[in-house]
């Protein structure tokens, strides 16, 4: 069975985005973004791809994407339908009755029971959960992995990784990587 990972941008103080949805304040240093294109090009929006030079290059980690309404809102804002045209794409909402884009399958009902069927596709490659909080905090008993890269900033508020009532669940680190720059990617497996 594929694993659902939650791939995402965190703050030295543990948000992933600011108060009201900013992610531009994350620095992006050279090296730091050339191994996100090496390593995990399948979670980039797709003219971020192309900017990075990897449009053409076959999908090695994921092969769908879900996400929350607010993580898609941002694209939708600027006149892009698709933001992951290389994956399947499945955007979690209540309040998009359907969808702009036939790409784009909106999720109306249990996030739970759709990621659940997605993780029981046969494919070789895994799923994507680019966000946000609420969503993180209704999926995480579906999230088996989780790569965190934390940014050096202090955001002071905002977004945190996840929203949810007081439920521990243990993940295992299982490897970490580290940029001159202060960058540090921090690899969990869900224990089971």
């Amino acid at each position: 069975m594929r694993e659902l990972v939650y791939y995402i941008a965190q703050s030295i103080d543990g948000f992933i985005a600011g108060p009201h949805d900013e992610i531009d304040f994350f620095p992006m240093p050279d090296e730091y973004t050339a191994w996100m294109l090496a390593e995990y090009g399948d979670a980039l929006p797709s003219h971020a791809r192309q900017l990075g030079r990897v449009d053409d290059v076959p999908n090695s980690r994921f092969d769908t994407v879900v996400m929350g309404r607010r993580t898609y809102q941002p694209a939708l804002d600027v006149g892009i339908t698709s933001p992951y045209a290389h994956l399947r794409q499945y955007v979690v909402s209540s309040t998009l009755p359907e969808s702009p884009d036939p790409a784009v399958t909106i999720v109306g009902g249990d996030p739970v029971a759709a990621v659940r069927a997605l993780k029981a596709e046969d494919s070789p490659l895994d799923v994507y959960f680019a966000g946000g909080a609420a969503l993180a905090g209704a999926l995480l008993p579906e999230i088996d992995r989780m790569v965190v890269k934390k940014y050096p900033v202090v955001a002071g508020a905002g977004v945190p990784m996840f929203t949810t009532q007081f439920e521990p669940a243990a993940f295992e680190l299982t490897d970490v990587r580290t940029f001159g720059s202060g960058h540090v990617v921090l690899d969990y497996r869900r224990v089971r």
